[in-house]
Parts: C-alpha cells; structure tokens; sequence
C-alpha cells in the first residue's frame, strides 16, 4: 500500500516538473526569438544609416544671413544690439561682403557685449582709416593698370580688429561667408581656414580693393553672385531665417547721368534679381524675416560719416521687427522662442521692456516679409 502511494506521488511530482519544464521551455525560446528579431530590426536599420544608429530628427534650424551693403553695413549693426538685447542666437550665420564682416565678428561672440564692440570699432571707421591713399591720389588711379585703386591694409587691420579668432572653425556659432571665384566666375563658400583672409575675400569691392589669393585661386566681392546668401541657409536646412539688409529689398535704379552711373544701376539690378529669385523659390515650411534699411544715409563709398545714423536706423527697424511678429513670445517655450529669441530676464536692468504682441499682418506697411503658405 504504502508502495502504491509512493509512486502515485512521484508520479505526481514528475508530471508537474515535465509540464513547468516545458513551459520554461517555451518561454526562453520565445524571448529568445523575440531579441533576435529586434536585433536584426536594429541591424537592418543600421544599414540605412551607415551602419550607425538612426539619429533622432533635427529640430527647427535658425539662420541669420547678413547681405552686403558697403558702407551701409553700419544699419546691420543697430539691429544686431537690438537682436542680442532680446537673447538672438541663431544656430548658423552666413555673409557675403560686409555682412560677411559684420557676420563672422557676431559669430565669434554673439552677445550684446560683443556686439557693442562691433559698435565702438564701427564708430571709429573714417574714410582713410579704410581706403588709405597715397601722396598721389585722384580719378586718374582708375585707369591705371593695376589689380586695385586701394590697397586692403587698411581693411585688414578693420577685420583684425573685430575678430577674435584665427580660424572660421573657432567661431561660437557655425558661420560661413561667400567669395567670387576669379577662375570660374562662381561663388566659393569659405567654412574653415582663416577667417580675415575669408572676410577679405569677400569684401573685396571690384576695383577697390585687390583680389584676394587663397589655395591658388583669386577672389573678389561676394556680393558679384550672392549679395543675400538667402538659399545657402534654406540648403543647410533652416527653417526659420532672419536676413539683416543694408538696404529695401526692392530696388527703385535713379536715372543715371553718367555711364558709370548706368553700370552700376545694372549691377544694383542683377544683385537684387538673385535675391528676388530666391525668395520666389522658398520651399513650403520656410520662414525669412527681413530687417532692412532705408534709401539713401550715404553720399559716397567712402563715406563713414553718417555711421550713427545708420546704427540708430538699424536699432529702429530691428525694434519694429521684434514687435510686429512677437519674437521671443512664441514657441512653446515661456522663455525661448523657436527663433532661438529668449525674454529678458525681469531683474535684469539692461533688457528692454518685452515686446508687445504681434499685431495682424500687414502686407501692405513695413519691409519685413515672411513667405506665405503655398495657395495663399
């Protein structure tokens, strides 16, 4: 009897172990198929990127885009103090001729105090401070043959002055400037190497100034082929783009009264037609606010002595900017906006008041432009 018992409960027991086994058994090969399947989920997506991880998507890119404008440039200075009074800090910079100065300086240290050295350096600017000239000086240079009627020194010394550092790769924010290749006639974009000889390449005025030489090429002026290097940022896939114009960016050419004066009429136009072509061809999804400065403030090329006035036109036209799209208000962020813009801080007694809400758009008032959505 006591037999019988015993192997009933063996038997008992053994079943109850076969069956857990098998259940154990089930789970470690389901677990196990379920890790190779994710594993392999993971490798094939690795294939697709290189054999790395996918990356998690991009947010939205901010650009600042600085054109050229000669001694106008002094305008892009007023909207930057406004620009940084309100915490501005783009996430890439591009500039072409002066913008390309103005911007590579702000890149290097994008801050109000930074820029108000800018200020300083731009107040002091005189017209042989810039375009030095020799003993012998006057209309007769231009037809002399040679590569400039100035030589560069002077604006060298300008661009050291406001640069801090040796290499474009140094700078605190990503920047890029653009030349005109003298060997192909196409633009030459400059993203390392040394940013004076960069900024020099880019602001050398045709006839002013001499080409600049770097790695076996010669360049000049940027803005011969992109004044407003408003697609390299919509390239670079920004999705919002502040652009800080030295002028309207409609063009209205004066009657000229000379043959130079005709010339250069057509150069203003062609200038202008690039940017008018860019802004046409704005993928949907991509936001431009445009700053820009009035007509007229200048007499001459050569002419700083109106700075002051630019600087206070700029400051103007930023402020009008901040207010009418409520930059700094929005996102949803309380303190930082999608255009990289942050409200000054209340106990800070050098932030301005914040701005007012954005009134209604009015196409009609104002230069700064937005694209609208496809169909509207």
């Amino acid at each position: 009897m006591t037999t019988v018992a015993s192997d009933t409960v063996f038997a008992v027991v053994f079943t109850i172990f076969v069956v857990v086994t098998l259940v154990l058994s089930v789970l470690v090969i389901r677990f196990t198929l379920q890790r190779a399947s994710a594993s392999r989920a993971r490798w094939l997506a690795g294939l697709d990127h290189g054999g790395e991880e996918p990356e998690e998507e991009p947010g939205p890119i901010t650009a600042l885009v600085l054109a050229g404008g000669g001694v106008r440039g002094a305008v892009q200075i007023g909207m930057l103090q406004v620009l940084t009074e309100y915490g501005f800090v783009p996430d890439l910079v591009y500039g072409s001729s002066v913008g390309a100065l103005n911007g590579v300086a702000f890149a290097g240290d994008p801050t109000r105090s930074g820029v108000e050295r800018m200020t300083e350096i731009w107040k002091g600017l005189t017209r042989d401070s810039v375009y030095p000239q020799g003993r012998l000086h006057g209309p007769w240079l231009y037809l002399q043959q040679r590569d400039s009627v100035y030589a560069n020194t002077g604006l060298r010394t300008v661009i050291e002055q406001g640069i801090e550092f040796e290499h474009l790769e140094d700078a605190v924010i990503p920047v890029e400037v653009v030349a005109t290749s003298l060997t192909d006639g196409r633009e030459r974009w400059f993203t390392y190497g040394s940013a004076v000889e960069a900024v020099l390449a880019s602001a050398a005025i045709p006839a002013l100034f001499p080409p600049m030489a770097i790695d076996g090429d010669r360049f000049i002026d940027g803005g011969v082929v992109n004044n407003v290097p408003l697609r390299r940022a919509v390239d670079a896939g920004a999705t919002r783009i502040v652009v800080l114009l030295c002028s309207p960016p409609m063009l209205t050419p004066a009657t000229p009264r000379r043959p130079v004066e005709a010339m250069l009429n057509a150069l203003f136009i062609s200038i202008h037609a690039r940017f008018a072509r860019d802004m046409a061809q704005l993928p949907p999804g991509v936001e431009v606010i445009i700053c820009s400065g009035a007509e007229g403030g200048t007499r001459d090329f050569d002419d700083f002595s109106t700075t002051e006035a630019l600087i206070a036109q700029g400051r103007q036209e930023a402020t009008e900017v901040v207010r009418r799209y409520g930059l700094g208000l929005s996102g949803t962020d309380s303190t930082a906006g999608s255009a990289g813009f942050r409200l000054p801080e209340d106990d800070d007694p050098l932030a301005p008041s914040p701005p007012a809400g954005p009134p209604a758009p009015d196409a009609a008032s104002g230069s700064p432009l937005t694209q609208p959505e496809p169909g509207t």
